[in-house]
């Protein structure tokens, strides 16, 4: 394919990286990358995917258990672990609390998420695109994020709610 990887890399164990650019003083351990970005100084895994459309900006992170997809993510900005990014466009110095995703798939078409520079999403946040958080909003843990969270705001809650009889009582 059309991997590239710069100088000065720790590259592996068990890394597997096809048609990925690679830039300078990147660390990938256990991890998969196809067709992604990894810009310098840039830190991934262990036990990450970065599928196609994957832009990783100068010292970015993605840390353990994490799928990154379509996605671009600012420089220094963090997905630390044990989340979902989809079909988004993350600032720079953001920070994703463990668990958050993207929900970008209501089954039939395909959202984006936006988040803006500063941004902190507390852990366990579902993002249900198409949504903007904006430059230095939080989030508190646990919160379902259906709308958007205005600049320098704090989100909370979950807006679930039962409406029906479940299946296994219909």
């Amino acid at each position: 394919g059309q991997t590239r990887i710069g100088s000065d890399c720790v590259i592996g164990p068990s890394t597997d990286l096809q048609d990925t650019i690679v830039g300078d003083g990147v660390h990938v351990e256990h991890s998969v990358g196809r067709g992604a970005v990894i810009g310098d100084a840039a830190h991934v895994g262990p036990y990450s995917f970065l599928r196609p459309g994957t832009v990783l900006e100068p010292e970015a992170k993605v840390g353990a258990y994490c799928e990154v997809k379509n996605t671009r993510v600012g420089r220094g900005s963090k997905i630390p672990h044990l989340s979902y990014v989809g079909d988004a466009e993350i600032g720079t110095g953001v920070n994703l609390g463990a668990g958050t995703i993207t929900a970008n798939y209501d089954g039939e078409d395909k959202y984006r998420t936006t988040i803006g520079d500063g941004a902190f999403t507390g852990v366990n946040t579902n993002l249900i695109a198409p949504v903007t958080v904006g430059e230095d909003a939080y989030t508190a843990a646990g919160s379902v994020i259906n709308k958007d969270v205005p600049p320098g705001k704090l989100a909370v809650g979950a807006p679930a709610r039962a409406i029906a009889e479940s299946p296994q009582r219909r």
